[in-house]
């Protein structure tokens, strides 16, 4: 079997880390697979090529310069007469549209996968356009089941085409020294060794919620004078951030990381995890908590109730809710004990219902049915 995977990225989100693990795990398992790798002029994602190759990924970029780009047609179809796989699998609006649309000229079957309830595609054309994409569709994969319910209302997708495969992860916990993790972090920020330090890692945007989670620390941040809250990631509303810190005077109480090859060290380094999204098409940074053993306190929105278990893996509340978030975070900073065994149950949950080797087999399974 030979499937040719199709993105257009502009930095290594959700979408392309689960590429990262799906894509050599698929290859594992006898698949051959390879790589198109849509990218701006300014942002060729060298390092992301360079971790799939060192994966065994043969990768090809085509730059493109505009979201309307009806080159990408006639550029795809002939790249796919060439490669002659068996499946063209997209992933992103981009690979959805010109992919598909390519690999119909071409004689090749699509499986297209849904990574986020993005509510720009409630909007017309777009909507019109995907709804008439899925009859060129073979098959779909939806990351959740947010998802999945999203993609059959907004698109019209048909439910006997759509398959819910969760993301999976590989457990972690061994191959990092927590404890190494917490005293760099902490010695990095010239905190107390024991300071209870609380972190956001993602995008700096709209999305993520990230001014509802400095407004809650506020809330508590006087209470636990030792609690810190760090944030690690960039994006468009970084500066907006930093002045809502000023704002809140919290002063050397937050820390802006910016972006983080490190990321896994600094999940590893953190007393609690903190996702205050607006939506969220599955959040994998969850699973990574979870491998961590790191409690979560995040909004119970689109996926995340299907990854945490509220009362037990971390705690849920409303989006926008800031006196929730604080309330929970309240609880889980002022009781040790409950942080580690949240923690606990986290990393047993990872394993039973969210191993990259279920994701892989189950990603399988849907390319099997496709080719009969």
């Amino acid at each position: 079997m030979h499937v040719t995977h199709l993105i257009k990225a502009v930095g290594i989100a959700g979408a392309e880390r689960h590429l990262l693990t799906l894509l050599p795990g698929l290859r594992a398992r006898g698949i051959d697979v390879d790589l198109i790798l849509l990218v701006e002029p300014d942002r060729l994602l060298d390092s992301y090529v360079q971790m799939m190759e060192a994966a065994g990924i043969p990768v090809e970029r085509r730059i493109i310069h505009s979201h309307a780009d009806l080159s990408l047609v006639p550029w795809l179809n002939g790249r796919l007469r060439q490669r002659k796989p068996d499946i063209l699998h997209t992933h992103l609006i981009h690979a959805d549209l010109y992919g598909t649309l390519a690999a119909r000229l071409a004689g090749v079957r699509v499986v297209t996968s849904r990574h986020n309830d993005d509510p720009f595609r409630t909007k017309a054309p777009l909507r019109q356009m995907l709804q008439f994409l899925w009859h060129l569709t073979s098959a779909g994969i939806a990351i959740s089941s947010a998802v999945a319910r999203f993609t059959i209302e907004t698109e019209g997708a048909p439910a006997d085409k759509l398959h819910v495969v969760h993301y999976g992860i590989a457990h972690w916990q061994g191959e990092i020294d927590k404890r190494a993790a917490r005293a760099d972090l902490r010695r990095e920020l010239q905190l107390a060794p024991d300071a209870l330090v609380i972190g956001i890692i993602s995008r700096l945007i709209a999305q993520k919620g990230i001014d509802d989670g400095l407004r809650a620390f506020k809330q508590v941040a006087d209470e636990f004078p030792d609690g810190h809250l760090v944030i690690a990631g960039d994006g468009a509303l970084r500066e907006t951030l930093e002045l809502e810190a000023e704002r809140l005077q919290l002063g050397t109480r937050v820390h802006f990381l910016g972006w983080r090859s490190d990321a896994v060290r600094v999940m590893a380094a953190l007393d609690i995890f903190l996702m205050p999204s607006l939506w969220e098409g599955f959040g994998l940074t969850l699973l990574e908590a979870m491998s961590m053993a790191v409690p979560v306190v995040a909004t119970s929105v689109s996926a995340i109730p299907e990854i945490v278990a509220h009362q037990e893996t971390g705690l849920l509340v409303p989006p926008h809710d800031v006196n929730g978030l604080a309330d929970a975070l309240r609880l889980l900073m002022g009781d040790s004990a409950l942080r580690h065994h949240m923690g606990m149950l986290g990393e047993d949950r990872l394993e039973t219902h969210f191993s990259a080797e279920r994701m892989i087999d189950e990603t399988q399974a849907v390319y099997q049915r496709v080719l009969g």
